[in-house]
Order: C-alpha cells, then sequence, then structure tokens
C-alpha cells in the first residue's frame, strides 16, 4: 500500500484546489472577514480521492471536490444587486492518471471538468468549467541510495474557477534537512515546517487561493456594462497547525495575513468590469482530512 501512494501524490495535491498530498478526503471550512472592505467570504469545502490500480505501476485517480461559497456585501453597494451573488456552488469531478517514465522519473495528468455557478436557475454549458495539470515527478523521498532525499514537482497547471483562471506553472521541491525541520518550495504553496511530535507539527506557510463562477443572470452595472463571473484570487501566507489523531486524521487550522487580493465582476471574456473593494488582511481555514 505504501507503494502504491507516492505514484498518484502529485494528482492528489492539485492546484489550488490547492489539496493537500496524501489527502484522500477533506472537509474544511475557510473564512475571510469583511473587515473594512465591501466583501467578506465564507467557504465550506468536502472532497474525497480514490486511486484504482490498472497496472503495475500506471494509477487511475477518480475524484469528488464540492464548495458552497458564500458572500456578505456591504450595505453601502448600490451599483449592482448584491443579492444575486451572495451563494455560490462549485463541483469538480476529477480525472487523473500517473504511470511510469523511467527509473527516476513519473509522469501525472489530470483533467476536471465540472461546474461553477450561483445557480439560481438550471445548469447550462456557461456555468461549465475545465481544470487540467501536466506534472513530471521525481521522488527520492524514500531512496536508501540518495543522500539527502528530496522530491521534486514540475509541470503546469490550468483552471477556470481557482481565482487564477491562466496557466501557472507548478513546481514543488521538498526536503527534509533536519530530524525536526522540512521545506516545501514552490508554487503555488510554500512552508517550511518545525515537527513538534510524530502527532504534530506547526508550518510557516505561503499559497494561493480564490474562486471564479458564472452568474447565471448577468448583472446590469452602472453604466450599462453587464457582469458575468465574479473573481476572487487571494495571496495569503501564515501560520498553520496540524495535529495527527488515530492512524489516518488529522486536525489542521491556518491563521494568515491577506498581502494580495483581487475581487471583481468580469465580462463574458473575462475582462475587469467593475472591482469590489476587498482589503480585509485576516484570512481563517480549519478541517479535518483523511490522509495516508
Amino acid at each position: 500500500m505504501k507503494d502504491k501512494f507516492p505514484l498518484f501524490f502529485l494528482l492528489l495535491y492539485g492546484v489550488l484546489a490547492y489539496g493537500q498530498l496524501s489527502d484522500l478526503a477533506r472537509i474544511e471550512y475557510t473564512y475571510l472577514p469583511k473587515g473594512s472592505s465591501n466583501v467578506g467570504y465564507h467557504r465550506a469545502r468536502g472532497l474525497f480521492s480514490y486511486p484504482v490500480k490498472i497496472k503495475e505501476g500506471n494509477y487511475l485517480l477518480l475524484g469528488l471536490d464540492y464548495s458552497n461559497i458564500e458572500l456578505s456585501f456591504d450595505s453601502s453597494i448600490d451599483a449592482f444587486d448584491t443579492q444575486v451573488i451572495q451563494d455560490f456552488q462549485l463541483l469538480d469531478i476529477n480525472f487523473g492518471y500517473t504511470f511510469k517514465l523511467n527509473s527516476d522519473w513519473r509522469i501525472g495528468a489530470r483533467f476536471t471538468p465540472g461546474f461553477s455557478s450561483n445557480l439560481v436557475k438550471n445548469i447550462s454549458l456557461e456555468d461549465a468549467v475545465f481544470s487540467t495539470d501536466l506534472v513530471f515527478i521525481k521522488d527520492k523521498t524514500r531512496d536508501t541510495g540518495t543522500k539527502k532525499p528530496f522530491r521534486l514537482i514540475i509541470g503546469v497547471s490550468y483552471s477556470e474557477n481557482r481565482g487564477f483562471s491562466y496557466p501557472i506553472p507548478f513546481v514543488s521541491y521538498y526536503r527534509k534537512f533536519h530530524p525536526k525541520w522540512s521545506y516545501n518550495l514552490g508554487i503555488p504553496r510554500t512552508n517550511l515546517q518545525f515537527h513538534i511530535s510524530r502527532k504534530s507539527r506547526v508550518k510557516l506557510t505561503a499559497e494561493l487561493d480564490g474562486f471564479t463562477a458564472n452568474i447565471q443572470e448577468p448583472l446590469l452595472l452602472e453604466g450599462d456594462e453587464i457582469a458575468e463571473r465574479i473573481n476572487l484570487s487571494l495571496v495569503v501566507a501564515g501560520l498553520r497547525y496540524e495535529f495527527k489523531f488515530g492512524r489516518n486524521f488529522e486536525l489542521y487550522c491556518t491563521l494568515a495575513n491577506v498581502f494580495f487580493s483581487n475581487a471583481e465582476l468580469q465580462d463574458s471574456k473575462n475582462r475587469r468590469v467593475i472591482g469590489i473593494d476587498k482589503n480585509s488582511t485576516v484570512y481563517l481555514r480549519t478541517g479535518l482530512r483523511f490522509k495516508i
């Protein structure tokens, strides 16, 4: 079983979706307070993944990733009807495949169709989104012949509903350089972690977050402009604590600062038509995951 899971670590890592390396199931809640800005952000999320062995060394990964997002707007906003865009539903259906390229490298690929919308009426093609990832993995963390074990992942990722709706590089370099210290450098996530004990650890972490969704009934804005999509993109950094209990369960909590945020309404071609004031700096996330 242990030999099986490193083969699809990458596919589970996702992007943004930004899941954890070895999550098979996870529920989490994210909260971005409105504070002095015009919009607040709440996200409840659940996902699971299941590997299927095709043949020796080749695996198919199947999974679902669902989110309910609620936005809270300041009552002073009068440029558009805020009630229409307070609730969004996101669903991704994951199909991943990984196989060994040679003795050192493995390829992982994932295609993820789904929908992302406020769903005030029946789902249509306008609500459809897709994501795709292609990565190359070199994992020497279990190689006893390597003087300094490491894991390198390089590739590219594209998603229409993660808040950064353009191709971004996927880079992850992991090394444990001390019995209690390790780091992971890359995009979309970087961290430095201290292993307090076998059951708990603390991390300094930085990552990307956000979402993009269709607005089923386009909003008429001042100046006769039409908004058909909403986008929120974030860059956050802060402290994360993880506690493991049982063999496979882990609780985690992240308290972070928002270093960059962009909230806007867009037209059908993803062009900005109006910005939403988003100046909050506190970012909270907590959850429970089942991991291998």
